[in-house]
């Protein structure tokens, strides 16, 4: 996939697979929080929102991508 295909793709792991979904799709941006990234996920799988509340959401400002993941736990 070319790199510029990457740009402005939210990154997620749901129910065991990857996707990549463009941002515009989902109506959501850079700008957007948290809480509105996870809902729009989480409307767009159609799952229930509880089912992404734990889970981070990292922005990468030089791809304009937005990385979905489990919290990390540590120790």
């Amino acid at each position: 996939m070319d790199e510029n295909q990457l740009e402005n793709m939210l990154h997620i792991r749901v129910e065991g697979r990857s996707y990549d979904v463009p941002l515009a799709e989902l109506n959501i941006g850079e700008d957007s929080t948290d809480n509105q990234i996870r809902d729009s996920a989480a409307n767009h799988f159609r799952i229930p929102q509880e089912k992404l509340r734990a889970m981070a959401v990292d922005r990468n400002p030089q791809t304009n991508s937005i990385t979905m993941h489990p919290e990390a736990v540590f120790g």
